[in-house]
């Protein structure tokens, strides 16, 4: 066993030798992953009002300085920690839309300690002002502690206005340079996508994903693909749709009623299998 693993060990140190896609990965400078959830908690908790109103001066001092560790100075850091209070309105914009847009909602503070689109768009607006701020890594790295506890994908790149609502939202993706407008509303299973096509890396910079204007709803499971569809404001689209063409303004696209078969059956009786 001690020479097969000596053998092993040979072969992974040649491959190691050898530049390919995971070598030069290793080489990489990346941020310590820990310390990216440790400020990501701290802002989040921080938009959330879920720390000491009369401590904010020190708590702040100390995500300054987790913050600056992970994107390598205290300016940039600056920066970011003075977004915190557009953040928290933009927040409060979310939360009054998701009270209103939804019956299900017993509180304002439910909202908050449950609903998983609330850590996921608060998780996007901070992760946001990392991407602007050139911080991609990072960005993406918070943007992907949200969809791993919520199912909800929402590239740190994307623009998403005030007043932002996902209903449920297990599944829903959006993509990198999708454009949402103001009080937006998606279901779950929406897709706001590219197309796969043979370009490939020569695509990346360009505007590959969907546009949403003011006030559009997407109804579960919808598909909605390309840098060039916008979809109208006040527009709706019915679940399960595949759109890749521009919706006008105030539009409903559905997919029509299915033939459905219906085939009845006498009672079974007592004793028998359903």
């Amino acid at each position: 066993m001690a020479h097969n693993l000596e053998d092993v060990a040979e072969q992974l140190r040649a491959e190691r030798a050898t530049p390919d896609a995971i070598s030069e990965a290793s080489r990489e400078t990346l941020p310590y992953m820990r310390r990216i959830a440790d400020a990501l908690g701290a802002l989040r908790a921080l938009v959330s009002d879920q720390t000491p109103t009369e401590q904010l001066e020190s708590d702040l001092r100390v995500v300054e300085g987790v913050v600056s560790a992970i994107v390598g100075g205290g300016d940039k850091a600056a920066r970011i920690l003075e977004r915190l209070p557009d953040i928290r309105q933009q927040l409060v914009t979310d939360i009054e839309a998701t009270f209103a847009k939804d019956p299900a909602a017993v509180s304002v503070g439910q909202i908050i300690a449950s609903y998983p689109s609330f850590l996921a768009v608060a998780t996007y607006r901070i992760a946001h002002v990392f991407y602007e701020v050139g911080e991609p890594i990072v960005a993406r790295a918070m943007s992907e502690d949200a969809h791993r506890q919520t199912g909800i994908d929402i590239n740190p790149g994307a623009v998403i206005g005030e007043s932002f609502f996902i209903d449920h939202g297990t599944g829903v993706v959006i993509g990198e340079t999708c454009e949402l407008g103001c009080g937006v509303k998606l279901y779950h299973g929406v897709t706001l996508g590219a197309f796969s096509n043979e370009a490939g890396r020569e695509d990346a910079g360009k505007k590959r994903h969907p546009t949403l204007e003011d006030d559009v709803t997407i109804y579960p499971n919808a598909t909605i693909l390309g840098g060039a569809t916008v979809i109208g404001m006040g527009s709706v689209i019915g679940g399960n749709v595949w759109v890749t063409r521009s919706v006008p303004p105030y539009t409903r696209i559905k997919i029509g009623e299915p033939d459905l078969e219906k085939h009845e059956r006498p009672p079974p009786q007592f004793g028998e299998g359903i």
